[in-house]
Order: C-alpha cells, then structure tokens, then sequence
C-alpha cells in the first residue's frame, strides 16, 4: 500500500514558477515509476510527467515539456514537479500517482496509488 499527499499547489501569475511536492509511504516508493497527472474543469485527466524507479529517466507532455521538470527523492520518499514559465493553460487540479512497476507510463491505467490532488491557479 502507497499513501501519497501532495502539496505546493496555489495561485500564481502568468510566466510565474511553483514547486508540488508528492510525499509518499510505504516501502515500494523507491521501487514505483511515479507520475504527475491533472485535471481541468470539465476536461479529463490529462498526462503531465512520469519518472522511473531511479529518477534516470523522465518523459514529459508536449504541453509542459521544456517547462516542467520531475524529480525524486528515494531516501525521502518524495517526488517533486517544478513548473516554470506557467501559462493559464496550465490551471488544473495536479496528481500524483504511483505504479506497482519501476517502468514509467504515460497512461493514468498503469497506476495503482493516487494522492488526493493539489489545485493550481495561473491567473492572466
């Protein structure tokens, strides 16, 4: 079992930078390929980031890429999202979540563990 929490999440403007931060239980994080999904209001959940067991390799969205950056922590259970140059677009509920496989996904159906959710706000 994986308990995560996000946090980091809240208002900024346009071309401004925030940190989320997933803090994880259990003891398969080291383990878990991890990802960054969010959700718009009426849109579906949309793919973000995801990260390998090892933190060696990461695949992003065309979206964010260039922008965003994954990263983790094995010896603290953590995974973070930093996210520059942010655009209104970019506003959504943002979640991670983590598989049972070190091998990273792009698809939300290969992971098992999801944090409840942090929002962010890129105001125009």
């Amino acid at each position: 079992q994986v308990l995560l929490v996000e946090s980091g999440g809240g208002l900024v403007q346009t071309g401004g930078s925030l940190r989320l931060s997933c803090a994880a239980s259990g003891r398969t994080f080291s383990s878990s390929a991890m990802g960054w999904f969010r959700q718009a209001p009426r849109k579906g959940r949309e793919f973000v980031g995801t990260i390998n067991w090892n933190g060696k390799i990461t695949t992003y969205a065309d979206s964010v890429k260039g922008r965003f950056t994954i990263s983790r922590d094995n010896a603290k259970n953590t995974m973070d999202l930093q996210m520059n140059s942010l655009k209104p677009e970019d506003t959504a509920v943002y979640y991670c979540a983590a598989r049972t496989s070190p091998v990273p996904s792009t698809s939300g159906n290969d992971y098992a563990y999801w944090g409840q959710g942090t929002q962010i706000t890129v105001s125009s």
